[in-house]
């Protein structure tokens, strides 16, 4: 037994084979994030807003752990992979725009389908590569320190701006062209402010909706 671990170590820890093992690895994290994400979300909006019996909802909340897990490993395994192919078409180099690509081709065939989830992880994505845009509240530390990349957070003023701007346009959407608006957002968006209008007895104004 111990000779059989040892060949399998000799073989995870061969340089030669890293780059594909770090496909296996980048797979096998989409899977375990996908499901610490996903599960605790599902389960809280089974359990405040969900229908049908309990066995409905808990068959729920795995699909949708499963379809968000499956879908982040599938994203992380082809981006690698894309990513892989291209080093490989250039001697070994990466170029800058190999990551574009590869995102790119990963975003089309893993989260292409116009589904719930899907659409989820996009427009959390979306929400992320808008925000790069605001002025940080300092600068990055020079390259060539050799200062490891850490996150900046955005300048204070530029952020309020940015809420007010977010929060007016959504609140204008969401009363002119309420079509327009994410289904989940639309339904949290309804509870917050077209249900609280309504009630017929001191139950309904406190304890719930009508």
């Amino acid at each position: 037994m111990g000779t059989r671990l040892d060949a399998l170590n000799a073989i995870v820890n061969n340089p030669e084979y890293a780059d594909y093992l770090a496909i296996l690895k980048g797979a096998r994290n989409g899977f375990v994030y996908g499901v610490k994400i996903r599960f605790p979300h599902a389960l809280v909006m089974a359990v405040l807003f969900g229908r049908g019996d309990w066995a409905t909802r808990v068959r729920a909340i795995l699909r949708a752990t499963r379809t968000h897990a499956v879908n982040l490993a599938s994203f992380v395994a082809l981006y690698k992979s894309a990513m892989l192919f291209q080093r490989k078409l250039n001697n070994g180099k990466q170029r800058k725009l190999d990551t574009f690509f590869a995102g790119l081709l990963g975003g089309y065939v893993v989260f292409g389908d116009r589904t719930a989830i899907n659409e989820q992880v996009v427009l959390y994505v979306v929400s992320r590569v808008v925000a790069t845009a605001l002025p940080r509240a300092y600068p990055p530390p020079n390259p060539s320190s050799g200062a490891p990349v850490r996150p900046i957070p955005p300048s204070s003023t530029h952020f309020a701006v940015f809420s007010a701007l977010a929060w007016g346009a959504v609140m204008y959407l969401f009363a002119e062209k309420g079509h327009t608006i994410q289904p989940g957002m639309f339904s949290s968006m309804t509870y917050l402010y077209k249900d609280s209008d309504r009630w017929n007895g001191l139950k309904t104004l406190l304890l719930h909706n009508t």
